[in-house]
C-alpha cells in the first residue's frame, strides 16, 4: 500500500536559479574586481558561486554561469505560497586580494538583487530578469557618478515542468495583498521620543479548515512632509536578508485610483478635501508592503463561502512594544499590544462576476470582541498570534533595526502604559452586552484614521461572461417585410383633395351649362335676368336627371376626410348644440375652402394588397408573457384572444388562456378554457391535470378526483399525474390515497433514474468499443489516469464513486436541471479524485489494463436526481398552481437533506418564486438571501433579486442584481424580463447607450413590440433618428396599437422634417389615447418649435 500512494505523488521539482552576467560592476580597487555570488531563500542558503573576476567597462559583460538550486514540492500548497510571497536574494560579495601577514581574504559587500519567482507559480516554465545591483551600505556602488552606467546582473528562471498542471491553475487563484498607510493616526503619536513598531494583520484561509493571519510588519511612523511618490514601490513582505533598495518588488507600484472609484469608506465628494489634507499633511504610518497568497482550490471555495455569509473583513491594526536590548526585566513588554484598532473591509465586490480588484480607505475602530462578533460574527481576534508573528519578522529582517529613542522628549506616561490603559475584551464579560471600553483605540475614531489597502485577483472569484458583439446599425436585426401600403391621408392632403373635387365638379357643372344653352346665355339684352333663368333652368335639370345628387357624392368623400383628418372627429356628437357648433364651423371652413378653388385633380393608383399577419401563435404567447410581466394584463388578455381567433381549435391556446386567467384569479374563466382545452383534446394531460385543480379550488372534490385519476390513466407513467393526485389527496385528508399515489411517483422515480443509468451505460459501452486492440510488444495506457511508464492496476469500486455514477453525473452535467445531482438522492460526485482512479484500498499486483475488464463488479442501484416533489414544483410555479405548489414545497422541506445541496437551493428558489407570485415580498426576499448565502453564482437567485427590487421601487437594487445576472457565464431561466427591465433602469438614468444595448440583446433573443420601443426611444434619446426610426417601425409591425409608438414616431418624423407622417403619426397617438403625459408634452413643444405637425393649429 505504501508503494501505490508513494506512486500519487509527485517527487520536488527543482527550481534553477541563473545568473549569467554581470554587467558594469565596479569594486573598492577599480574597474577589475574579484566577486561571489550568494543565492539565498529566506533563511536557506541556496549555493556561492566560485570567484569571478569581473570588469566594470562599459563595452563589456562578465560571464558568470552560477547556478543555484531551490526544490519545489508540487502538493505542498504552503511551498508554492513561499515562493509566491518571498524572493531569492543574489548578494555580490567582493573578495579583496591577501595583504601581507593577513590569514583570510577580506570580504566586502557591494549589492543585492532580488529574484521574484511569481512566473512559476502562474505557470510558466522560465523567466528572464535583467536587474539593477542595489548598493548595500558603504558599498562603492554608492558613489558612483550620476553618468555612469549602472550595474545589472542577468537572471534565469527555470524549471522543466510546470509547477502547476491545468487543473491547479484553473482551481487556484493568486491573491495580492497590498497595505498601503495609516493615515491621520492618533495625536499622541509623536516623532520625538520612543520611536514603536506598526503592525497590520488579516486573516486568510490556507485550508477549507484553517485561517492564518497575514502579518504586515515595520510599519514606519512619517511626518506629513515626507510625501510619497505617485507611483510607490512596493515593498516585500518577507524581503529576507536583503537590504537596501533591495527590499523593493521590481517593477511593482502602487497604482493609485481615482477617489470616487474606491470601494471604502471615504470616497464621496464631501470627503475628498478630508482626505488630501489627511494624505499630504498629517503624520501616516507607512508600509507599501505587498503579500501574495496563493489559495488552493478548498482555501478559495473556503474564502468565498465566508464573503457570501458575511461581507465584512477584519483588518486588525496595533502598536507594538519595542523589545528590550538587554536585562530580563521587560521581557513581557515585548510582545505588548498598543493602540489596538480594527478595520472592516466590504469584500461582497470581489463575488461580482468579473471584479478582480479592490481598494480603498477603510475607517479604524476601537478593536472589541464585541464589534468584532457584531461585524464578521468572529468569536475572537488573531493580536496575539500576529504580534508574534510581527516580531518574528522584524528580528529575522536584517533591514528592521529597531526604532530610535529619542533623548530630549520621553513620551507622555499615559501612552507609555500601552496596553496596561487598554481593557481588552476578553478580561471583561460581554454577556451584559455592554462591549468593553477601549480607552487608546478610542483615539482612532477621534483622529478619523483610515487605513489604504488594496487586494487584487489573478483571476476573479465568479468569472463573467464575454460581452457580446452587437451588429453596428439596428437594421441588421430586422427581418425583411413586404412594404405596406403608403397612407395619403392627412389635414393638408385632404384639403387638397376637396379643392381638386370643387374644381372638377364645377368643371362638370360648366360643361352641362355650355350644352344647354351654348352661346345664347351671351346674347340676352338683360344678362342679369338671363343667368337667373339659366340658372333656374339648370338647377331643374340637374336635380331631374339626378347629377346634382352625383356631383354631390363626389364631393362628400372628401368632406368627411376634412372632418377626419382636419378636425380628428370620428365619433358620433352626444350633445346637440355641439354639433350644431361644429356644423356651423365647418360650413364656413369649406365655403371658404370653395372659394378659393385652388389644386389639381388628385390621380389615385392601384393600391398594393396588404400583406399577411407578420406575428405568429408562438411570438404572440411571447408577447402576452410579456405584459402579464409588465402588469398590464388588458394587453395580455387580448394577446391570449388572439391566438383563439387565428387558432379556435387548438387545445394548447386554451389551455394558456386558462393558466393566465388563473393568475389572475378569474377562476371561473379558467374553468371553461381549460374545458374547452380537454374538449378540443381529449387526452391533453395538463389541461386534465389544470382542470383538477380548479375543480379543487372550487371544492368540487368529487370532480377533481375524477379528473386526476382520468391523467394518471391517459398517462400511467408521469409522475407529475401521481405526484398531484397524492397532493390532492392530502389536502382532502386521505392518507391512504396520497401514500398510494406517492409510492407510485416515486416507483416511477427510481424507474427513470435506473432507465437513464442503463442508456448512459450502453452510450459508454458503444464507444468504448472504438478502443484499439493492444499491439504486439505494448500495452494499453489510460492516459487520464497514468503517467508515462506506469501500469495501470484493478480498480476495486469506490463507495461513493463508480464508472457508472461517474457517467451519469458527466453526461447531465450540461443540462440546468440536471444541477440537481448534488441533492441527497443524486450518485455524484462531480470529478472522480486521482488515487480513486487509480487504484483501491487492498494492496494488489500489478496487471495489464485490459484486465480489469474481466473482473466483475456490482453497479450500484442508481438514485433519482431529485424528489418527486420537486419534479412537479416546476411545472406548478409555471402553472401558476400556488396552492398545489406550496404544497409540493412543504413536502420537500421534510425531505432528509445536506444543508448545502443543490436541491436546498432549489428549494429556496422555488419558494421565492411562489411568494413573488403572491406578492410576497419580505418572504421571498428572506428565501433569496438564503439561497444566494448557498451559493453566490446562481442567476436564478440573483434575476429573481432584482425583480423583487423592481417590484419594490428599488431600481438601484434592481440594477445590480440585474447586471450582476448577466455577467454570469451560465444564464437565468428567463432572460428576456431582465433585459427589458434592466433596459428601463438605464432609460430612467439616462444612460441610452446601455438601455439601447441591452434592448437589442432583448431584440436579439425575442423581439417584440416593448423591446422595439426601447430601441427606439434610446436611438431617438441619442439623436440617431435613422436608427429610431427602424425600430419603431417595427415595433409599429408587431403591434400597431401602441399609442406610445406611435407617439415617438411622431417626434421622429417631427425632428426629420416630414410633415405628412408627423401628422399621421400624432393623429393615431391621439386615437389610440396616448396617456404619457410627459411625452404628450413634449410632442407639443416639437410641434410648436418646427410649426407644423398638429392639425389643429
Amino acid at each position: 500500500m505504501a508503494e501505490v500512494e508513494t506512486t500519487n505523488v509527485r517527487a520536488p521539482e527543482p527550481v534553477t536559479v541563473s545568473v549569467v552576467r554581470v554587467k558594469h560592476l565596479r569594486g573598492q580597487k577599480g574597474d577589475v574586481v574579484t566577486v561571489v555570488i550568494k543565492a539565498e531563500f529566506g533563511d536557506k542558503v541556496l549555493g556561492e558561486s566560485q570567484k569571478i573576476d569581473c570588469t566594470g567597462e562599459s563595452s563589456t559583460s562578465s560571464d558568470i554561469n552560477f547556478n543555484a538550486i531551490l526544490n519545489c514540492a508540487y502538493n505542498d500548497g504552503q511551498a508554492l505560497d513561499e515562493i509566491a510571497h518571498k524572493p531569492v536574494v543574489l548578494t555580490l560579495i567582493e573578495v579583496l586580494p591577501k595583504e601581507k601577514r593577513q590569514k583570510e581574504e577580506k570580504t566586502h559587500l557591494l549589492g543585492q538583487c532580488t529574484v521574484d519567482l511569481l512566473p512559476l507559480v502562474r505557470g510558466e516554465t522560465k523567466a528572464c530578469y535583467t536587474l539593477p545591483i542595489n548598493p548595500t551600505p558603504g558599498s562603492p556602488l554608492e558613489s558612483l557618478q550620476v553618468d555612469c552606467p549602472r550595474p545589472e546582473v542577468d537572471v534565469n528562471i527555470t524549471v522543466q515542468v510546470p509547477l502547476l498542471v491545468d487543473k491547479n491553475l484553473k482551481d487556484g487563484n493568486l491573491m495580492r495583498i497590498t497595505m498601503e498607510n495609516l493615515h491621520c493616526p492618533p495625536e499622541s503619536w509623536t516623532l520625538s521620543g520612543i520611536q514603536y513598531y506598526y503592525a497590520a494583520a488579516l486573516p486568510i484561509p490556507i485550508t477549507e479548515e484553517r485561517e492564518v493571519p497575514i502579518v504586515f510588519a515595520n510599519g514606519q511612523l512619517k511626518p506629513g512632509s515626507d510625501k510619497e511618490l505617485p507611483n510607490k514601490q512596493k515593498k516585500w513582505c518577507k524581503p529576507g536578508n536583503a537590504q537596501g533598495l533591495s527590499v523593493f518588488i521590481p517593477d511593482s507600484f502602487v497604482v493609485s485610483d481615482p477617489i470616487e472609484d474606491e470601494d471604502g469608506d471615504y470616497k464621496n465628494k464631501e470627503d475628498r478635501e478630508f482626505r488630501h489634507c489627511a494624505e499630504m499633511e498629517k503624520n501616516h504610518v507607512s508600509w507599501i508592503t505587498e503579500r501574495r497568497c496563493f489559495l488552493d482550490s478548498s482555501a478559495i471555495k473556503k474564502f468565498q463561502d465566508e464573503i457570501a455569509k458575511n461581507r465584512l473583513w477584519p483588518v486588525e491594526v496595533m502598536r507594538l512594544a519595542v523589545q528590550a536590548s538587554g536585562g530580563k526585566g521587560k521581557k513581557e513588554d515585548e510582545n505588548g499590544i498598543y493602540f489596538h484598532g480594527i478595520a472592516f473591509v466590504n469584500l461582497a465586490p470581489l463575488l461580482y462576476p468579473g471584479v478582480k480588484k479592490i481598494r480603498g480607505a477603510y475607517k479604524v475602530w476601537p478593536y472589541s470582541d464585541h464589534i468584532l462578533y457584531e461585524k464578521t460574527k468572529r468569536k475572537s481576534g488573531m493580536s496575539e498570534e500576529a504580534s508574534k508573528i510581527a516580531m518574528n519578522i522584524l528580528h529575522h529582517n536584517s533591514t528592521s533595526p529597531p526604532p530610535k529613542k529619542g533623548g530630549k522628549e520621553p513620551e507622555k506616561k499615559d501612552v507609555k502604559k500601552g496596553a496596561s490603559q487598554l481593557v481588552k475584551s476578553d478580561t471583561g464579560s460581554e454577556l451584559d452586552g455592554q462591549p468593553p471600553l477601549n480607552v487608546e483605540g478610542q483615539m482612532y475614531v477621534e483622529a478619523k484614521s483610515f487605513v489604504i489597502l488594496e487586494i487584487v485577483l489573478d483571476r476573479p472569484l465568479i468569472p463573467k461572461r464575454q460581452p457580446e458583439e452587437l451588429a453596428r446599425k439596428v437594421s441588421e436585426y430586422i427581418p425583411p417585410r413586404p412594404l405596406f401600403p403608403k397612407r395619403t391621408d392627412g389635414a393638408k392632403r385632404a384639403v387638397e383633395d376637396y379643392h381638386a373635387q370643387i374644381s372638377n365638379v364645377a368643371d362638370l357643372i360648366l360643361d352641362e351649362f355650355r350644352e344647354l344653352f351654348g352661346d345664347d346665355a351671351t346674347g340676352q339684352l338683360n344678362v342679369n335676368e338671363a343667368m337667373e333663368t339659366n340658372r333656374q333652368k339648370l338647377i331643374y335639370e340637374l336635380n331631374s336627371s339626378g347629377k346634382y345628387f352625383a356631383f354631390k357624392e363626389q364631393l362628400k368623400h372628401s368632406v368627411v376626410k376634412i372632418v377626419r383628418e382636419k378636425y380628428l372627429k370620428t365619433t358620433i356628437f352626444d350633445d346637440r348644440e355641439e354639433l350644431q357648433t361644429f356644423l356651423s364651423e365647418l360650413y364656413v371652413y369649406l365655403v371658404d375652402q370653395m372659394h378659393l378653388a385652388l389644386g389639381n385633380a388628385l390621380e389615385v393608383g392601384d393600391r398594393p394588397p396588404v400583406p399577411k399577419p407578420v406575428t405568429e401563435s408562438a411570438q404572440l404567447k411571447h408577447f402576452a408573457r410579456e405584459a402579464e410581466m409588465g402588469g398590464n394584463f388588458e394587453l395580455a388578455a387580448r394577446y391570449y384572444q388572439e391566438r383563439i381567433a387565428k387558432e379556435k381549435k387548438n387545445a394548447d391556446n386554451w389551455y394558456d388562456y386558462g393558466i393566465f386567467n388563473l393568475y389572475i384569479n378569474e377562476v371561473t374563466k379558467a374553468e371553461e378554457c381549460f374545458k374547452e382545452c380537454i374538449s378540443i383534446k381529449q387526452n391533453h394531460l395538463y389541461g386534465i391535470l389544470m382542470y383538477g385543480v380548479v375543480c379543487s379550488l372550487l371544492e368540487r372534490n368529487d370532480e377533481a378526483e375524477t379528473f386526476f385519476e382520468a391523467a394518471t390513466n391517459i398517462n400511467p407513467k408521469c409522475i407529475k399525474s401521481w405526484t398531484m393526485f397524492g397532493l390532492f389527496y392530502d389536502s382532502i385528508g386521505n392518507d391512504i390515497g396520497a401514500e398510494m399515489a406517492y409510492m407510485e411517483a416515486n416507483k416511477l422515480n427510481h424507474s427513470e433514474a435506473a432507465a437513464t443509468a442503463k442508456a448512459i451505460k450502453a452510450e459508454l459501452k458503444e464507444k468504448s468499443d472504438f478502443v484499439p486492440q493492444v499491439l504486439e510488444g505494448e500495452q494499453i495506457r489510460d492516459s487520464e489516469a497514468l503517467g508515462d511508464g506506469e501500469v495501470s492496476f484493478p480498480k476495486s469500486p469506490s463507495p461513493d464513486r463508480t464508472p457508472l455514477t461517474s457517467a451519469i453525473s458527466e453526461s447531465t452535467d450540461d443540462k440546468r436541471e440536471t444541477d440537481k445531482v448534488n441533492s441527497p438522492g443524486a450518485s455524484v460526485s462531480v470529478s472522480r479524485t486521482h488515487s480513486q482512479q487509480r487504484v483501491g484500498k487492498q494492496p494488489v499486483t500489478p496487471q495489464p489494463t485490459h484486465i480489469v475488464k474481466a473482473i466483475p463488479s456490482r453497479d450500484p442501484t442508481p438514485l433519482p436526481a431529485c424528489s418527486i416533489y420537486m419534479h412537479t414544483i416546476e411545472w406548478l410555479l409555471e402553472s401558476k398552481a400556488a396552492q398545489f405548489a406550496e404544497r409540493a414545497l412543504a413536502h420537500e422541506i421534510l425531505l432528509p437533506r445536506p444543508a448545502h445541496s443543490t436541491t436546498a437551493i432549489e428549494y429556496q428558489i422555488a419558494l421565492a418564486r411562489l411568494n413573488l407570485q403572491k406578492r410576497k415580498f419580505r418572504e421571498a426576499e428572506v428565501c433569496l438571501k438564503k439561497a444566494l448565502e448557498l451559493e453566490q453564482q446562481n442567476p436564478d437567485g440573483w434575476s429573481l433579486m432584482g425583480h423583487l427590487k423592481y417590484l419594490t421601487g428599488d431600481t438601484e437594487a434592481a440594477r445590480e442584481c440585474f447586471e450582476r445576472t448577466i455577467s454570469f457565464i451560465g444564464e437565468a431561466l428567463e432572460m428576456h424580463s431582465i433585459y427589458i427591465r434592466l433596459a428601463s433602469i438605464y432609460l430612467s438614468e439616462q444612460k441610452f447607450q446601455n438601455a439601447k444595448n441591452m434592448f437589442l440583446m432583448a431584440c436579439r433573443k425575442s423581439p417584440s413590440c416593448v423591446s422595439w420601443l426601447g430601441v427606439g426611444i434610446a436611438c431617438y434619446r441619442l439623436n440617431e433618428l435613422t436608427e429610431a426610426e427602424d425600430a419603431l417601425s417595427e415595433a409599429n409591425i408587431l403591434n400597431n396599437s401602441d399609442a406610445e409608438v406611435w407617439g415617438y414616431l411622431s417626434l421622429v418624423c417631427l425632428k426629420s422634417a416630414r410633415q405628412l407622417e408627423a401628422e399621421q403619426t400624432y393623429k393615431y397617438a391621439m386615437k389610440l389615447n396616448l396617456q404619457d403625459k410627459d411625452l404628450l408634452a413634449e410632442i407639443h413643444k416639437v410641434q410648436k418649435q418646427v410649426g407644423f405637425g398638429n392639425p389643429q393649429f
